[in-house]
């Protein structure tokens, strides 16, 4: 069995709390070296930089990109947007920027929207598809419509 005390709400041994804090003042102190650290967030926030030594702003993340036939492995900083992930996918796939569309946890991602502030980690899956209406603007270009193998000619009289 535990016995618990009765806390005491309106007195108070001053000594006691104020060497406490003095003690945890200084501890703070040592810990930060005097010095605040800032950085800059993406929404142009000025905070305090976080001190943490597994993550670092300089970390990087692995992302599975899967489309309809492949997986690619993709290595990218977690500020990265979603656009800047569509130039590197752009090199892989050969698809441009414009005729792709990412997805992630089921819903389309705009080009602006960042990797960190959607909650992109890592070894997370993003699914690539190609836009539908691009595809078929270049089918209708070249003048050949595929109907599930078969090739009809389009005849203008």
């Amino acid at each position: 069995m535990i016995k618990l005390r009765c806390k005491k709400f309106f007195r108070s041994n001053s000594k006691v709390v104020a060497s406490s804090n003095a003690a945890a003042v200084t501890g703070s102190d040592a810990k930060l070296g005097g010095e605040i650290k800032w950085e800059l967030r993406p929404g142009g926030m000025l905070v305090q930089k976080r001190e943490c030594a597994e993550n670092d702003g300089d970390s990087i993340i692995t992302l599975r990109v899967s489309t309809v036939t492949q997986c690619h492995h993709i290595s990218i900083q977690p500020t990265s947007s979603f656009g800047e992930l569509k130039m590197i996918l752009a090199m892989v796939t050969g698809l441009e920027p414009k005729e792709q569309r990412l997805l992630y946890k089921g819903k389309e991602r705009e080009d602006c929207e960042y990797l960190h502030m959607v909650g992109v980690k890592d070894k997370d899956k993003v699914l690539l598809f190609e836009d539908p209406a691009i595809k078929e603007r270049k089918l209708a270009t070249s003048g050949h419509v595929q109907v599930i193998g078969s090739t009809y000619h389009t005849i203008c009289v």
